[in-house]
């Protein structure tokens, strides 16, 4: 059996996979979202820890397994978020800055202005955003009282390989979503870390994705096993989703959604708003890139419309307040609560609503809610089908909100094209699981392919009359929530 961690934004998920990769035991738990001002968010990378043992635990015994009968751990997590921990105690300098946090954005402004932008992009693949980790580190040691000469940088692959192996390192997928790291040479820049003032020792070592990182006994069972793939949840999606070859794609619904296409070799070819990533390496072997359109805020809005709003106390509620209703009613929902991403890349856009009038309701917002999901996810699919050249004939879809049939027929509507979900939805833990599969030799590549299977088909039944008008709807929403940069 093999243990996929899956640490994400909202929460962990550990699973535990059979030699079919079936999943014989589950677990997930939540943690806390702090949101000191607004625009910044950040994570306790101790509870984060906390959470993933107490996981890993309650996946196991859910399987009736002990930690003995583990071949292998994969880990997956929320990209971009950077850490900052004491190189000697291990203990943590400061709370994580998350992906969504935006309190660099300025600093990227004044990068772009002072002409690094393109630097940037030909050897990262990336913009300029405040998404990334390089500025977060940067801040943390100008601005978070951390100090640089007892700073150990990672993101939160790191932070788990720390405490589960005691070693600094991440995979090529995290070091390539980080801003300093060039995805041609495979190597943190030192240029760039100079100009983020980041010092390169103090950053993890990158190593393959399929790969022993070393062993841990940290979930007790007196055995140690071997962590031996790591992914950035995207790129293992990817991976478990069994695109393994140029032109093969997915879209991961989650926190926010994420838009991959493998391009196999060579790194894509740099197109507007979208961005070019290593999508992961086998070993010495092989190694795959990818094109990304990301999507900052989706399954987050429907967390909002529970937590922030309360109208909600389950994301399960959406699926029937969005069927109640024969339309939308014109009301719309732009979910750029950190921003937006692909394929605009405003960081000073807002979270906004038009459209309301008296008679709307929680069913209304619910709607909006879920449409702006598949609405975004339009955008990255039309930008990546431009760039290439070549139209999407389906999109295979992962994620909790795979879940909400709504969702993804609404999906399949706006899109014109079938959305495919496939029968074990959490593919970014069997992703992780694959890779580590595959690093101990338990797996092959061709295992993992075989591993996919199809669980559900929603085939489009919109006229094309009605898909423009509510895309129109939605492109005039989305200008209103436009921000202005500086």
């Amino acid at each position: 059996m093999i243990l996929g961690i899956d640490q994400g934004t909202t929460g962990t998920t550990c699973l535990v996979l059979d030699e079919r990769a079936r999943v014989v035991g589950r677990a997930a738990r939540e943690h806390t979202q702090h949101f000191p001002r607004p625009g910044w968010v950040e994570h306790d990378p101790e509870e984060i820890w906390e959470g993933v043992r107490a996981t890993a635990h309650a996946a196991l015994a859910d399987a009736e397994a002990d930690p003995n009968s583990l071949e292998a751990i994969g880990i997956t997590n929320q990209r971009e978020t950077a850490l900052a921990w004491d190189r000697d105690s291990g203990e943590p300098l400061a709370r994580a800055l998350v992906w969504q946090d935006r309190r660099t954005a300025e600093r990227c402004d004044e990068l772009r202005e002072a002409g690094h932008e393109e630097t940037f992009r030909a050897r990262t693949g990336l913009v300029l955003d405040s998404y990334f980790s390089g500025t977060k580190w940067e801040w943390l040691l100008t601005e978070g009282g951390v100090d640089p000469g007892r700073a150990a940088l990672g993101t939160i692959d790191s932070w788990l390989v720390h405490k589960l192996c005691g070693r600094h390192a991440t995979d090529h997928s995290n070091a390539s979503r980080t801003l300093v790291f060039d995805i041609h040479e495979r190597r943190f820049d030192t240029e760039l870390c100079e100009l983020l003032s980041i010092p390169l020792e103090a950053l993890p070592e990158p190593l393959p994705s399929a790969h022993v990182y070393g062993e841990t006994d940290a979930l007790g069972g007196g055995r140690s096993v071997p962590v031996a793939g790591i992914a950035g949840d995207q790129q293992a999606a990817l991976f478990g989703q069994g695109c393994h070859s140029a032109g093969r794609g997915k879209n991961t619904y989650g926190t926010g959604s994420f838009v991959l296409q493998n391009t196999g070799a060579e790194p894509p070819p740099l197109a507007h708003g979208l961005l070019s990533t290593l999508a992961w390496t086998i070993g010495e072997v092989r190694t795959d890139y990818a094109v990304e359109a990301s999507i900052f805020v989706t399954g987050a809005a429907v967390q909002w419309l529970r937590d922030g709003l309360g109208i909600i106390s389950a994301a399960a509620e959406t699926e029937a307040l969005a069927g109640s209703l024969e339309s939308n009613d014109g009301v719309y929902f732009v979910p750029a609560l950190t921003g937006l991403a692909s394929p605009h890349w405003d960081p000073y856009a807002r979270g906004t609503i038009v459209g309301l009038t008296r008679g709307n309701g929680r069913a209304h917002l619910a709607r909006a809610a879920l449409e702006a999901i598949a609405y975004q996810s339009v955008d990255a699919v039309r930008a990546m089908e431009q760039a290439s050249g070549e139209p999407l004939e389906e999109l295979r879809a992962d994620g909790a909100a795979v879940e909400n049939a709504w969702l993804m027929q609404f999906q399949a509507d706006v899109l014109g094209i079938p959305v495919v979900v496939p029968e074990t939805v959490e593919t970014t833990a069997l992703g992780a699981a694959g890779l580590a599969g595959v690093a101990v030799g338990s797996w092959t590549e061709e295992d993992v392919r075989a591993l996919w299977r199809e669980g559900a088909r929603y085939e489009p039944s919109m006229s094309a009359d009605e898909r423009e008008s509510l895309l129109t709807g939605w492109h005039a929403a989305l200008e209103r929530a436009k921000g202005e940069r500086g």
